[in-house]
Parts: C-alpha cells; structure tokens; sequence
C-alpha cells in the first residue's frame, strides 16, 4: 500500500507516490496535478474543495476560504453557516480531497502520507499540520520540510551529479532558503533559512493595494464580491506579467469601470519592498553555513512565485549569476514527497538513499538574567543542527520548595517572552537555601519533532525524562476522533459531478463578472446545462457540458470583464 507525499501548499495542492522505480503525480477531477487549497460550505450542508471552490470566492465570499495555511497553528477561526472552523479543520478538507483523488486514481485505499511544511514552520504549527492529517483519516508519522522534499526530487532527476546548491522555495504564502549538499546516496541539508510570511498572496495584495491608491478607495470600502474580484483579476495580471510585458486590470467597482495599466517595470516598484526581504534569510542562510556565494555550484529555483520574471531578475541580481526555474516548479515538493514516501516505506529503489535534515530553529529554556532582572533565552540545541541531535547543557537553580519550572523555548529571541513557548516542565529538586545548585539539562530532538528533555540534579543523582511530541497532548485523542466524525460528515462530490458543479459555479462567477447581452448569454447556457442534469440523461449532459464549456472558454478568451 501506497504511502502518499502530500505538499499542502497556501495556494495550490497536490500528491505523488513513488511506485515502479518512479514518482508518479496524481491527477484530480480534471486531470490537472494542482489543486487549489480552497473550500467553499453550501448551504446545504455539502462542500466543495479544490477548482469548485475557488470559483466561489468571487459569488459566495463569506463561506468560502483560501490561504488558512498562513495561520495553522493559530486560534483564527472562520465561521460558515453558524458553525466555527480552525486552519486544521480546512486543511484537513483539502488533504482528503487529494486523498481521495488517489484512491480513484490508484484504485487503493490510502491509510498513510509524509505531508511538507515550510521549514520555518514552528513547532504550534508542525503540530496542526500532522492534526490535519489525523482529520482527514489517514496517519502522517513524517512530516518533511520543503526545502528538504525539493532536493531530494532534484537529486531523483539528477542521480549521477553531486551538488552543493542553494533551493529557493517561494510558495503562495512563505519563502524557504536552503544549502543542500548531495553526494552518493546522500542528500545532506546544510542551513535553512526563511520568511513564513513572504509569499506570493503578498505580491497580489502590493498589486490591489496600488490599484486602490491609484483609484481613490480603501479595501474596506469594498463589497466582498467587489474585493473577490478583484483579487480574481490581480491574480491574473501577476500572471499575464509572467508571460508578457505589460497589460491592463480592468474591473467594475461602486458601478464604475476601473482600470490601470501595468508592466513589469511598474510591478519591480511596487513589490521592491517585498522583493527586499529576499535578502535577509539568503544572507543569514550563508552565514549559518559558513559559506560564500561562490562556492554554491547550482541555484534551484521551485515554487510558483519563482515563475515571475521580477522575482527571478531580483534573485540574480543578489546571487549575482544567471538562475533559471526547476522542471516543472510546482511539482519539485510534492516529488520530493513522493520518494520520502517511498523511502518510509522501504521500497528497494530509494531505501539506500538518507536525508540528512536539520532543526530550523532554536530550542532552550528560560534562565534568570540577574543584570537585566528578567528571563532570558539559553539555547541548548542551535538552529541548523544535524538531526536527530542530543545536546547537554549545565545550569545552576535555587529552589526553596523542591521544584524546579523549566519553560521550554523555539526561536532565537534573546528576551525569553519573545520565543514561542513549547512546554513547561515542573520537576522535582532537592530544596537549597541561597546557594545554587548545579543541574544538567539535555534535549534529544527526532526528524519527527519529537523532543525528550531529560534532567539530572548531581547533589541526588536523580534524573528525570519528559517526551514532548509536537504538542500532541494539547488536543486528546477523543477530541481528534469526534472532530474527524464532524468532518466526515461533509461528502465529497465524485470525480463526474465535480466536474458539472464546477461548470456551474464557473457560469454563475461569470454571470457575477458582465453585464448586457453576455450576462444574458451565460444565463442562457447555465440553464441549458441545469435542465440537461435535471433530465438525468448522460448523453444529453456530456453534449450540454462541451457546448457550454467551450462557450465559456471563448467568453474568458482574452476578453475584458465588463465590457460589451
């Protein structure tokens, strides 16, 4: 059975196993690899993820949603029809989705998968993420970084080279830099760095906020239906920018008929403050390494935001050297994935071949700063260190009681409330008066996030060991089993009917988008089409489906919304 690599991505999202000596992508309904991380709720108690989805964030904004990735691991909740949604909870709706596209492709059941993250991914969000997975009904025992799942596809493509290369993987929502160092069988990550909130919503966002100015109105100004068109055509100009020089956004708003020319020159302006923070985690990632620009040998380029000619200009001008995209950008994690998939469950043509991954971050405790009279961060394990790792550290406490709170820290903050607070830890101690006492503390960090942090006061030789899994424990087992029902009962339309409910919601977008004799057209076609699935004959809804879809392809043909 089949272990499926997941790359839940902010924006799109798909899944490959590895099977017969090579990766193998899975298609969805449509037959296309990338499906979108939206979800839409009905009112009738359906949902749709994916394509459907994504063409109701224009007509029913309020209950649909896309980008939760950007807060797993937060409290943010999203409200549809009365009831309460974490990030967990949709990314759940999304790994099920690409679940069972598998099992219809596969024709198989799948029970297990290896999901990536960004590698500055914290641990609060590490943990949702695999709580995700357990939503969707299937076990996630690994979780990989991004950038690590990149280099392992690269090195499949490109099994005779040896390589020290630095990834960068720009995605819908964050930004991974890493060095990668493969060699044999070997793929050896040397440093990461990153922005977990740099992505390409960010370029869309800088490109509406200019528009507004340019117009006179503010966001909150907007309709929701005005704001998710909106975002509909930024999105497609950042596209047509890929492709070609310049173009106009055109859209509808307050009843007027909006517009403003772009080209790549102006896009450069308006995103310079984003394209400037590339420069932060390229340099700290270099630093870490103790390398230079001139020993990396290969610039590996994935994620869909590397496809703008923008980003890319910018990123030669900082590595100082020719860089072209990855085959194939938005499949290189999702691949690497796949093959981990592989590799967990021991298949012959990649059980041979180790990753080497590292910790992102900083783990330590909060310590007494007697100069400053508050709490600082003592780290124990660094940032970039070889997993699994155990790392000692000595300390001195004072206890009057015979406890001892030891706060478990994340980040690399010097001020100890800065940092992400993973667990705190009362042990017991033998009870002093003023003097200190000395106190061993080690941490023994896993690939899988596991952290065991163990204790050893010398005066009693007494020694104590605490696991923490990735803050499993904050959500119990009966609380993931009556969750996971509440979600199950959510049905996913098969493969046919969601490709009909997708027609449909695509027409009522575009009925939403014009107006005149074209409006009147699309109605026409949508109750052509509604009256041929209320008939229920096959033939008649395949011929009515061509018909209406090629009319709707020629609508969107180059055409200006709006616009008779």
């Amino acid at each position: 059975m089949a272990i499926l690599g997941i790359d839940l991505g902010t924006t799109n999202s798909l899944a490959c196993i590895w099977d017969n000596h090579k990766y193998v992508l899975i298609p969805n309904a449509f037959g296309a690899f990338l499906t979108p991380s939206v979800v839409s709720f009905l009112e009738n108690g359906e949902i749709l993820v994916g394509e459907a989805a994504m063409q109701r964030l224009v007509t029913h904004p309020s209950t649909t949603f896309a980008e939760f990735k950007r807060y797993m691991g937060t409290d943010k909740t999203y409200m549809a029809y009365g009831k309460a949604y974490q990030p967990q909870d949709l990314s759940a709706l999304v790994i099920r989705k690409l679940v069972e596209d598998a099992s219809v492709f596969l024709h198989e059941d799948i029970e297990e998968a290896v999901i990536s993250v960004p590698a500055y991914f914290n641990d609060d969000q590490r943990w949702a993420t695999k709580i995700a997975g357990q939503l969707a009904g299937i076990r996630v025992d690994r979780i990989i970084n991004e950038p690590s799942a990149a280099a392992l596809s690269h090195h499949m493509v490109n099994l005779e080279e040896d390589m020290l290369a630095l990834v960068v993987d720009f995605g819908g929502g964050t930004l991974d830099i890493s060095i990668v160092e493969a060699f044999d069988n070997v793929v050896e990550i040397r440093a990461i760095s990153g922005d977990n909130h740099l992505g390409g919503s960010d370029f869309d966002e800088a490109i509406l906020e200019s528009f507004l100015q340019e117009q006179g109105m503010k966001k909150q100004e907007l309709q929701a239906q005005e704001l998710g068109l909106l975002k509909n055509e930024v999105e497609k100009v950042k596209k047509q920018l890929s492709v070609q020089t310049d173009c106009t956004l055109q859209v509808m708003l307050h009843g007027q008929k909006c517009e403003m020319k772009w080209n790549r020159g102006k896009l450069t302006s308006v995103c310079m403050p984003l394209l400037q923070r590339i420069r932060i985690p390229l340099e700290r990632v270099l630093k870490d390494s103790g390398l230079h620009l001139q020993d990396i040998q290969e610039i590996i380029l994935v994620g869909g935001t590397c496809r703008m000619p923008v980003v890319v200009q910018f990123l030669e001008y900082l590595l100082q050297r020719n860089v072209t995209l990855s085959h194939e950008p938005d499949q290189a994690i999702a691949i690497g994935c796949g093959v981990a998939g592989g590799i967990k469950e021991r298949n012959r043509d990649v059980r041979d071949l180790l990753l080497s991954d590292i910790c992102p971050f900083t783990l330590g405790i909060a310590v007494y700063d007697d100069a400053t009279e508050s709490y600082a961060l003592a780290p124990i394990i660094e940032r970039n260190s070889t997993l699994p790792c155990s790392v000692l550290r000595l300390f001195t406490y004072r206890s009057k009681n015979g406890k001892l709170e030891i706060r478990v820290l994340q980040g690399d903050h010097r001020q100890a409330e800065a940092n992400l607070l993973v667990r705190t830890v009362e042990i017991k101690v033998p009870k002093t008066k003023e003097e200190y006492q000395p106190i061993s503390v080690r941490f023994t960090y896993d690939i899988n996030g596991l952290l065991e942090v163990e204790t050893n006061t010398y005066e009693t030789k007494s020694e104590q060991r605490i696991v923490i899994q990735n803050k499993m424990n904050r959500m119990k087992e009966e609380e993931v089993k009556l969750r996971l029902k509440e979600l199950q009962e959510f049905k996913l339309p098969s493969h046919e009917k969601e490709v009909f409910r997708n027609l449909l919601e695509r027409g009522e977008r575009l009925f939403y988008e014009n107006v005149g004799e074209r409006r009147r057209n699309i109605s026409d076609l949508l109750d052509e089409f509604e009256q041929a699935l209320q008939r229920e004959n096959m033939h008649q809804i395949h011929e009515s489906y061509k018909k209406v879809k090629a009319a709707f392809d020629e609508l969107e043909k180059d055409t200006p919304i709006f616009f008779s």
